[in-house]
């Protein structure tokens, strides 16, 4: 069927065959499609919609334009997680680590920040010669021999959604469920996965600021991976402040390490990282039930285990050895460093977390445009979570700048971003729902 007719007949609101969604695809890689052939497709998903079995043609498609990569030289359940984005969203450098010392190979494929929220290869790149796209021969050799690999995309991984993705992005096609869960679950399929978790945030500090929405997409992405064979969960997840104490790219490694030294104990981001890891667990086999598996993934974080999996991963990709013993020496500090102060008494009742996100970029920590060059020293840490009490002039985070007057102004960016109020506030819970096939 020509490209135009399979167009025709979405836009028509017409159900597209699995048969003709491939050759589009295909056309799609080898380049026989064009652009405003793509643009006009994905225009009329964005109007009509697919259906599930669509949308898992869609991601089978695009999975199989590229290469699928095979684990089966490696006797340890295969499985992922992935995050939509948020701020102080660092769960993946803590849990890649754990759910590898319980037993689990974890090859992750990561991105770049998008927007206001934090990229964890950006974050990576702030370890002195880490490889963010290694070989597939190291890929393979760190994932079998350690556990667990963080990368990046390569092109041999899904070519189809890299080219329809920046079709998307330049012709307002981006917030289409079924694109969105194509485009997510083509890469994570596309890495040979048995299991996969996926957490969808919602908040301010989320791409999805609404519960309905949020839940959409959570059960559009749990039904389609669940359908094209990779069994799949999703948590809901808090991100109206920003999760870990800190928002940047150094500081987020350093606060990693703090966390797998057991340094952030009791935090909101440790009941996130451990219900994941749990998840992963049970997903893949290995624990029979959620309690179980979050006690196995907590002994794994209290016994060093998974410390001594993230400094291995590290060295086998290019990195210091002692990361984790000597991070300060091989972190690059911000020339200043200086705290910011509470402007008023009472407790930190809100947070506006994409406020703090964008003040980030604006230091240097992210990008504005695509060719932009990252400070990876700057950001934000020790930031105290909402419903702290404060005395006027108390500390409730620091900045970490590449001048003096950057800091001023980051400084002044992050007290506005923050209400404080005379009583606490009612706070939500840091996982709001879980969806299963």
């Amino acid at each position: 069927m020509l490209p135009q007719e399979t167009i025709r007949r979405k836009r028509s609101g017409e159900p597209l065959t699995r048969e003709e969604i491939a050759r589009f695809i295909a056309g799609v890689t080898d380049g026989s499609v064009s652009e405003g052939q793509v643009a006009a497709l994905a225009m009329a998903i964005w109007f009509n919609g697919m259906a599930r079995d669509e949308t898992v043609a869609l991601t089978l498609a695009m999975r199989d334009s590229g290469d699928v990569l095979d684990w089966s030289d490696i006797d340890r359940p295969i499985a992922d997680k992935h995050s939509t984005g948020g701020v102080g969203d660092n769960v993946s450098l803590m849990l890649a680590p754990i759910a590898a010392a319980c037993g689990l190979a974890v090859p992750m494929i990561s991105g770049r920040g998008l927007g206001h929220t934090g990229g964890t290869l950006d974050k990576l790149e702030s370890i002195p010669g880490y490889t963010i796209m290694p070989s597939a021969a190291l890929f393979r050799r760190t994932v079998k021999d350690v556990g667990c690999a963080i990368i990046g995309q390569t092109t041999a991984l899904a070519p189809a959604d890299k080219r329809i993705y920046a079709i998307r992005d330049v012709t307002a096609t981006v917030d289409s469920v079924p694109l969105i869960t194509a485009s997510i679950l083509s890469k994570k399929l596309a890495a040979g996965l048995q299991s996969l978790v996926l957490d969808v945030k919602v908040g301010n500090g989320a791409f999805m600021t609404d519960a309905a929405e949020a839940e959409t997409l959570a059960r559009s992405l749990v039904e389609v991976a669940n359908g094209a064979g990779v069994t799949t969960s999703a948590l809901i997840t808090d991100m109206n402040q920003p999760l870990a104490d800190a928002a940047g790219n150094a500081v987020e490694i350093a606060n990693c390490i703090a966390f797998l030294k057991g340094e952030k104990a009791g935090s909101r981001l440790e009941c996130v990282v451990l219900a994941f890891a749990a998840e992963m667990l049970v997903l893949s086999g290995l624990e029979p039930n959620r309690p179980a598996a979050e006690t196995q993934a907590a002994k794994a974080l209290s016994s060093g285990a998974a410390a001594e999996v993230f400094g291995r991963m590290v060295h086998a990709l290019g990195g210091p050895a002692d990361i984790v013993e000597k991070v300060d020496s091989h972190l690059k500090p911000a020339p200043v460093i200086r705290p910011v102060l509470a402007a008023q008494a009472g407790y930190l009742s809100a947070c506006d977390t994409r406020g703090v996100g964008l003040a980030v970029i604006e230091l240097g920590g992210g990008r504005s445009r695509p060719d932009d060059a990252i400070d990876h020293r700057v950001g934000f840490d020790r930031l105290l979570p909402l419903g702290t009490k404060v005395e006027k002039g108390d500390e409730i985070g620091r900045v970490h700048a590449a001048n003096a007057g950057d800091a001023v102004r980051a400084a002044e960016r992050l007290t506005t971003r923050y209400a404080v109020a005379p009583e606490a506030p009612a706070l939500s819970p840091n996982i709001l729902t879980r969806i299963s096939a």
